[in-house]
């Protein structure tokens, strides 16, 4: 006939068993499913970077066939001084006297 009540010791099994699960359930579940969306914002971002690579050397391609190789660069090479300069006026907002 089993018995109805389990034992000290399963009943200290059971505790220890449940104790891992929460322990595991609080670490290394959340890890995991951090490095694995750590992972696939990297594959992302790598896809972008080389998507937005593409983009522009195909832009300086058409840029090329279109007005000549040295008008692509003269362009392309302002466009990037008028988005530094904007850049560059815009990076110490705090040092700005109430003059200006």
């Amino acid at each position: 006939m089993p018995e109805q009540n389990p034992t000290l010791s399963v009943r200290i099994a059971d505790f220890l068993e449940q104790v891992a699960e929460k322990i595991r359930g609080l670490t290394v579940d959340r890890a995991a499913n951090a490095i694995t969306w750590a992972a696939v914002a990297l594959i992302f971002i790598a896809g972008a970077v080389l998507a937005l690579i593409w983009l522009l050397v195909g832009i300086f391609r058409i840029l090329g066939a279109l007005m000549g190789v040295e008008t692509a660069y003269a362009v392309v090479g302002l466009v990037l001084i008028i988005v530094g300069a904007f850049v560059w006026s815009r990076r110490y907002p705090q040092d700005r006297t109430s003059e200006e």
